[in-house]
């Protein structure tokens, strides 16, 4: 069977790039099992309350919430296990570097599969205050109304 090609997100943390703003991305594999894998494959997975933490030189990703798989057996996993994360070590070194700062944590924005293999896109991000939300809220939306009249001049309407 040919190689998977290409990328294909399975989830992603919206609510993360709101509640946080994100200084720096990393793109890291995990550690999965089989059920795991597959029960990815057919795209359930939740990154609510998901967050990444350092623990001996090595990153892990707590709560992450992958379904078991309906069709896996007494070898099925447990939906919110503690998965390893694989990173260089020097990626890991400067995001604990980073993580020290007070106010840093580390924030799973997507899990997909890039050429058949399953990673994680993480944020080393700094929580927004509410005015933070409204001023970007505020932005989107003047942003919208600018393209929306553009694309009403280009169409020689107004």
């Amino acid at each position: 069977m040919p190689r998977e090609q290409g990328r294909k997100v399975v989830a992603s943390n919206r609510k993360a790039r709101h509640d946080y703003a994100i200084i720096e991305t990393y793109e890291a594999g995990m550690v999965l099992t089989g059920t795991e894998v597959k029960s990815l494959r057919a795209g359930r997975a939740s990154l609510v309350d998901a967050f990444g933490h350092e623990n001996n030189g090595e990153m892990f990703l707590h709560g992450m919430h992958i379904p078991e798989y309906t069709q896996g057996t007494w070898t099925n996993h447990e939906p919110r296990r503690v998965r390893k994360l694989l990173l260089n070590r020097a990626e890991i070194q400067k995001m604990q570097g980073k993580l020290r700062d007070d106010g840093v944590t580390l924030v799973p924005l997507s899990v997909f599969f890039d050429n058949g293999y399953a990673k994680v896109e993480l944020g080393l991000a700094k929580g927004k205050k509410a005015y933070d939300k409204r001023q970007d809220l505020a932005k989107r939306d003047a942003q919208k109304e600018i393209d929306k009249a553009m694309g009403r001049r280009g169409k020689g309407m107004a």
